[in-house]
């Protein structure tokens, strides 16, 4: 019989408030010792063991999944100057190769991979989902311009190719990909390591061709094409300003947060960069950007509650930011630049006595000057966010837990907004839908993403003049998917305070006449405001075609159902939460839907705090628990200040640092903390060395935690990765499959899909 690893206890007293707490694991806090590497190598070794007779079906998984997967593609171009962007991958490679081809003139705003619809065929309307076989997207291939297996548009250049750039390191990620107003130069950012900390690099691409020029054939860069200015440590986001002459981008402290925005003048040694703003309060975030104009350089910083954003003039980059609204403690504010006729003005989203903000428009000259309120606040409606272009805006919000998209023009004659937005409408019961590349100020069209349970993510572009909604390309699924296969619903469960809480669930149609309680995912997560909302995953096929339901419970701590369903689900509220996941279990289970002896949790990050704390609260209604990088000892890292991300994260835990009630309501929940002697269910936790969010020592001590009282956990850290897991897509692929066989297993779920 497997013996798990034994791992030392060396008691550590935290006193706080009064309170002694002995952590007998905090020496695995070290990851450069020689004890912790060879500990978490053993933990990976008998989780391998434990999990070695799965194998085989680990290994049908990931074929499903390649199998249903094209694996040389060609994202949908996405126009920005003389150029159409676009991303192609090709079979065998891990990542993906960056490209660009020339436009066909100033009025093409039709991407070169899409055949004209056939001359019978009539315009989409946008009040319905076209059928997913009307798609015109063609892949047109230039077999001089590639390489075998490879497919392509005419004229393509190639700036950047993550294969190469990946080359003999273990972990490679890419960051910036910024490209200069003029199209002569490429900004790029690479993590080697998962620590979210990017190297930018310059890449010199040439002035911008002519459109005879660019298709006259292919043009590969490399790095032999990178200037000098090489900046190390940075974070993620960096851009030219309009010019191209200087690049702006952020760096972190020592808590890993964002604080100091630099500017850099090309051509200059990067250690002589101008320092432009520094943010010493610890609970906020820096940023910075453009306005889609180019009008503005934007320099954003926010709390998880309260924001402030700084404008420039983008013809005077050395200039000095000024501030748009000072900030206010809870409410929180985004920038939109917009032209009124002949007036520079912003369009604000706040909350400023509108828990669900409201949508003002001010003087781009005096932004605290007078508020024309263009949407008013609406208690049922979310307001997410607006994007402006020349001639509309994009109104991106949410109602009855889903998100919704509509369309406002703009006033040409410099009055007021006065026609009411144009909503989308979709015709299934769930579905999500957001804007997706979009970067041009004058651009005629607006590109969204679509997608639910059933639908592939699409990608449409919405003829704002005519009100069409053109399908451009819908993701590929090999093997003859048939969506009318699947069902997905919402059902609801009711809270222990009374509260509705939503479930979204899909599953093979045939389940519904089965006759017998059937083998179960249930997902959630439920903090920051964050919404999962439902969409489509070939992955996910593979536990749908084996007759496993896969459902998400929008616990409160989310933002489904607008700004206080989140506000009740963090801080002194964060239990909500998990009566909530319980709830919805619960609610599973009592319906016949499911049972406890096959039901699985499944959470990550934040939402791997909820599963440590369900698993704590009921853990005979779980067959297995699936935490990935879980924030299972919340207490230890929110009370001390020194480590990453800290200080930012009290507004949405609470200080317990200072607070002795936030103290003592947190350690009442924390999965560590509370783990006692009851029969667990299965438990894995799947962690990364280099993750600088939920440091990798927090599921290695519950593991270790659980396993004093007998618990049957498994641990399996990634040796070379960051918070997002591994990297590569085949790599991506293969922790999935190893993931949702352990599933299959738990639920007792059928071995293949017949």
């Amino acid at each position: 019989m497997l013996t798990p690893p034994l791992a030392a206890q060396i008691p550590t007293e935290r006193v706080h408030h009064g309170d002694v707490y002995v952590d007998n694991y905090e020496w695995m806090r070290d990851k450069d010792s020689p004890a912790v590497q060879a500990h978490l190598h053993a933990e990976n070794a008998y989780t391998k063991a434990r999990t070695g007779h799965l194998a085989i079906l680990q290994e049908q998984i990931f074929e499903e999944i390649k199998g249903r997967t094209k694996e040389t593609d060609l994202s949908v171009p996405v126009r920005r100057g003389h150029w159409w962007y676009f991303t192609r991958t090709i079979e065998g490679q891990q990542y993906g190769v960056h490209c660009r081809a020339p436009i066909a003139g100033p009025d093409d705003w039709t991407p070169p991979t899409i055949a004209p619809p056939e001359a019978d065929a009539a315009p989409v309307d946008a009040r319905t989902v076209p059928d997913a076989t009307a798609s015109p997207f063609r892949l047109a291939a230039d077999a001089a311009n590639t390489r075998p297996g490879e497919s392509s548009l005419p004229g393509e250049q190639i700036l950047l190719d993550d294969n190469v750039e990946a080359d003999g390191h273990d972990f490679y990620e890419l960051g910036t990909f910024a490209i200069s107003a003029d199209g002569s130069m490429l900004l790029y950012g690479v993590d080697l390591e998962g620590d979210e900390r990017y190297t930018l690099h310059v890449r010199y691409l040439g002035r911008d061709a002519t459109m005879d020029e660019a298709a006259a054939g292919v043009q590969r860069f490399s790095a032999d094409d990178d200037l000098d200015d090489t900046i190390a440590d940075t974070s993620a986001g960096a851009l030219f300003d309009p010019s191209g002459r200087y690049v702006f981008y952020t760096t972190v402290d020592e808590a890993w947060r964002p604080d100091t925005v630099w500017r850099h003048q090309l051509g200059t040694d990067p250690a002589t960069a101008v320092q432009v703003f520094h943010e010493p309060d610890e609970r906020y975030w820096v940023g910075v950007g453009e306005t889609r104009s180019r009008k503005y350089l934007v320099i954003e910083l926010g709390s998880n509650i309260t924001s402030e954003t700084r404008l420039l003039d983008a013809n005077d980059p050395t200039g000095e930011f000024e501030l748009v609204w000072p900030r206010v403690e809870g409410v929180e504010y985004d920038v939109e630049h917009v032209v009124v006729g002949t007036q520079d003005r912003l369009l604000i989203v706040h909350n400023h006595d509108a828990i669900n903000f409201e949508l003002v428009s001010v003087a781009a000259s005096d932004p605290r000057g007078e508020r024309r309120v263009i949407l008013p606040h609406n208690p049922d409606v979310r307001l997410e966010g607006v994007e402006a272009f020349q001639d509309f805006v994009a109104i991106e919000y949410r109602r009855e837990g889903l998100t919704r998209l509509a369309i406002a023009m703009v006033p040409k004659n410099g009055g007021r907004y006065e026609d009411t937005p144009h909503e989308l409408s979709f015709g299934e019961e769930l579905f999500a839908v957001g804007l997706a590349g979009n970067p041009e100020w004058a651009q005629p069209t607006i590109r969204l993403g679509y997608t639910s349970f059933v639908t592939p993510s699409t990608v449409y572009d919405y003829v704002v003049e005519s009100n069409e909604l053109r399908m451009l390309k819908q993701q590929p699924v090999l093997g003859h998917f048939d969506p009318a296969r699947y069902t997905q619903r919402r059902d609801w469960a009711i809270a222990p305070d009374g509260t509705r809480v939503p479930i979204s669930l899909v599953y093979r149609s045939d389940l519904v006449t089965a006759g017998e309680p059937a083998p179960t995912l249930l997902y959630g997560y439920g903090s920051y405001e964050a919404s999962m909302d439902p969409g489509f995953g070939i992955a996910r096929l593979s536990l749908l075609d084996r007759g496993i339901i896969f459902a998400i419970a929008h616990v409160r701590g989310g933002g489904e159902l607008g700004r206080l369903w989140y506000e009740n689900g963090k801080k002194l509220h964060k239990r909500n939460s998990f009566t909530d996941f319980v709830a919805c279990a619960k609610h599973l289970i009592d319906r016949d839907i499911t049972a406890s002896d096959r039901l699985v949790a499944e959470g990550g990050s934040a939402g791997g705090l909820l599963m440590g704390a369900v698993a704590n609260l009921a853990p005979q209604l779980f067959s297995g628990i699936l935490a990935e990088v879980p924030f299972v000892d919340p207490l230890t890292s929110i009370l001390d200040p020194s480590l990453p991300l800290t200080v930012i994260e009290w507004d949405e835990w609470g200080d317990p640092l200072h607070d002795e009630e936030v103290y003592q309501y947190m350690k009442g929940y924390s999965p560590l903390e509370n783990v006692h002697d009851t029969h667990y269910p299965r438990i894995l936790a799947v962690t990364s060395i280099n993750d600088t969010r939920v440091l990798y020592v927090e599921p290695a001590k519950w593991v270790a935690k659980l396993r004093e009282v007998g618990a049957d956990a498994l641990l399996k850290t990634e040796m070379a990765a960051g918070h997002g897991g591994v990297s590569g897509r085949y790599s991506a692929w293969r922790e999935r499959a190893f993931n949702y066989a352990w599933v299959i297993d738990a639920v007792n779920a059928h071995p293949s899909g017949e």
